[in-house]
């Protein structure tokens, strides 16, 4: 079934002090929890800046979300690459044995 025919579901988060309504393709408690580490990175960025500027710090945080997204994306693609030699290597080890 195409995502976009897919039933949404309404639920109410709080992001900051402030009330949303949000409207989804994926189940309630896991937008919850998406709001949690929003409601958190922004609460972490507001005690370390002066500004009371919700909107900055809410691009704050995004640009602090993003680059945590970033760099678990760098290392996966390094894992990936590593275990591709290694199975590789592993291949070329088996093929050998097997001529042998």
């Amino acid at each position: 079934m195409a995502e976009s025919s897919k039933t949404t579901t309404a639920t109410e988060v709080d992001i900051f002090g402030a009330a949303y309504h949000v409207r989804g393709h994926k189940d309630p408690e896991y937008l919850q929890e998406l709001a949690e580490v929003v409601d958190q990175k922004m609460r972490e960025i507001a005690q370390q800046v002066s500004t009371v500027d919700t909107a900055k710090i809410a691009i704050l945080a995004a640009l602090n979300l993003t680059d945590e997204l970033f760099q678990c994306r760098k290392h996966q693609e390094g894992e990936r690459v590593e275990i591709q030699e290694k199975v590789t290597a592993l291949a070329g080890q088996l093929e050998q044995a097997l001529q042998e």
